[in-house]
């Protein structure tokens, strides 16, 4: 991830971002540590925005997607988007 998207964040926190193996487990740090994400840090970390129909996976090429929006405690909203085909999220 590019360092000036873990500006504001503790040295600690820095370390347990880049020990996490997906998207999935960034979004629970951040939660479990009571951060709130920018768009441009949720972007980086989602795999970018994708709201448009020519919306493609990255795994698998298909168009064939799921959009979901999730609340979170802070009132903040997560966007994802699932590939029905391979089951890819971001």
């Amino acid at each position: 991830m590019r360092k000036e998207l873990l500006q504001g964040l503790s040295e600690e926190q820095i370390k347990k971002v880049e020990s996490c193996e997906s998207s999935e487990e960034i979004l629970a740090l951040a939660k479990s540590e009571g951060i709130e994400l920018s768009d441009d840090q949720l972007e980086a970390v989602t795999g970018g925005y994708c709201g448009n129909s020519t919306c493609r996976c990255s795994s698998c090429g298909s168009k064939n997607i799921k959009h979901k929006v999730k609340q979170l405690p802070n009132n903040a909203e997560v966007h994802i988007w699932t590939c029905q085909d391979c089951g890819t999220s971001w």
